[in-house]
């Protein structure tokens, strides 16, 4: 719960500059943006340049009265409402002027905000851990069957926001239970995130559809009070999950060498809410690697981030980092930066009679009766004698292979223990033939 003195303190920074003197970054950043919509659009309205820049049209009038003075703009039309309804395009001189804008970057969009904004605006937002509860976590997972108190293991960790690593053997859902965190902390206090931001004179594009869920809030201020800051949207806290596909360079600003601007990192973007490392190990970089960059932000929780030009720019590091395995951990990360995770959650497969619930849970799913002789028969056969480990996912795809089985042959759905053999055999590898088709050679 964010403090009043917090509140304000935001309120401020969110304050919508409404003249060139109150204007954060230089105003040539701005004229640029505006030179590049004009060469890009043709005719560009005061509206149009408000909604594409973000920036007050009192602001920006200010501005194009500049450039006509200047012959960089010319008035093609005037609506009846005086300046506020003119519509706008280059001159010659200005055409020129709006190439030099290209030269320098190609990036059209919100203007940016500078980042020591963005990090005060950061820390004021994540100063205090979340309030999620116990019945907030059971309600969450109550779409799976996991052990009494399971969601103790898990609340300190996620309410702190640090990290938390899950790990243990496939199938028994560990990303199922980051994806509940993911939808639990998405769906709490909602933040102020700015569209793009600047520093030393570059754009770092910060937004991204996929990651930051727009969310409405009324626009408009008590008579005698500025309106909010248009750079700044009101998002859902973001999530961004990544998998096997995770490359070192994600982790960097990249810069466009075509746009000629940064796109921000993956950690950046999920400032504020979570970052979900799946299948971790089996990243396309070493996990030492991902390990040695990250050892200092999960300690310090505050990230180093540099430009081409060498020039180094910090920020905060507020986010929920969730490793999941099914790897051994040891065999991934020594002492030194395990001990930097707080939270170690084991995910283990069922017992019996939790795999029987489950069972149970995913008969009425799949829309199958259940048989209790087939359960013992499967339990028996299948786990016992082959001292097979229980997984939590095998349930939902035994029974959906036997409903798929009998759908093939035109028979109502049901479950008996020739059927589950039969989907067992198709399911289930056999190593010892495998091990024998293999040993004369054929890998």
């Amino acid at each position: 719960m964010e403090t009043l003195q917090q509140v304000d303190e935001l309120s401020e920074l969110l304050v919508q500059p409404i003249g060139v003197k109150e204007l954060d970054i230089p105003v040539g950043m701005v004229i640029d943006l505006m030179m590049r919509l004009l060469f890009q659009e043709g005719d560009v309205s005061l509206q149009r340049f408000s909604t594409v820049l973000k920036l007050d049209p009192s602001l920006l009038d200010e501005i194009l009265n500049g450039l006509q003075k200047e012959h960089l703009v010319e008035v093609t039309s005037a609506g009846s409402l005086g300046r506020m309804s003119y519509s706008y395009h280059l001159s010659d001189a200005g055409k020129f002027r709006a190439g030099e804008a290209f030269d320098r970057t190609q990036y059209i969009g919100p203007a940016p905000v500078p980042v020591e904004k963005y990090n005060q605006a950061i820390l004021l937002q994540t100063g205090d851990p979340l309030q999620l509860t116990q019945r907030d976590f059971q309600e969450a997972l109550a779409h799976l069957i996991l052990p009494e108190g399971f969601e103790r293991r898990l609340g300190p960790a996620v309410n702190k926001g640090t990290s938390l690593f899950l790990y243990g053997p496939p199938g028994n859902g560990k990303t199922t239970i980051a994806e509940a965190i993911a939808r639990l902390i998405g769906g709490s206090n909602p933040m102020w995130l700015p569209y793009a931001l600047t520093v030393g004179g570059h754009i770092i594009n910060l937004q991204d559809s996929l990651i930051h869920k727009p969310i409405e809030y009324e626009r408009k201020r008590p008579t005698g009070q500025l309106g909010i800051d248009q750079r700044w949207g009101l998002f859902e806290r973001p999530v961004v999950i990544a998998g096997g596909e995770l490359a070192m360079p994600a982790l960097d600003l990249r810069f466009d060498d075509v746009a000629k601007f940064y796109e921000a990192p993956l950690q950046l973007k999920a400032n504020g809410g979570m970052f979900l490392i799946d299948d971790f190990g089996r990243q396309q970089m070493r996990p030492i690697e991902l390990l040695n960059r990250w050892i200092v932000p999960l300690e310090t929780r505050i990230d180093f981030l540099r430009l081409r030009t060498g020039q180094t720019m910090q920020i905060p590091f507020r986010q929920l980092i969730v490793f999941s395995t099914n790897l051994d951990p040891l065999d991934l990360a020594d002492e030194a930066f395990l001990r930097r995770i707080q939270v170690k959650v084991l995910v283990d497969g069922p017992d019996e009679r939790m795999y029987f619930q489950i069972f149970a849970a995913m008969c009425q799913q799949v829309g199958i009766p259940l048989d209790k002789d087939t359960f013992l028969h499967l339990l028996q056969y299948w786990y016992r004698d082959t001292g097979r480990p229980m997984q939590s996912v095998h349930p939902r795809d035994l029974l959906k292979i036997a409903k798929a089985m009998c759908e093939f042959e035109g028979i109502q759905p049901h479950l008996s223990p020739e059927l589950i053999n039969e989907a067992c055999s198709v399911y289930f590898v056999d190593s010892n033939k495998a091990a024998h088709w293999t040993k004369g050679g054929l890998q």
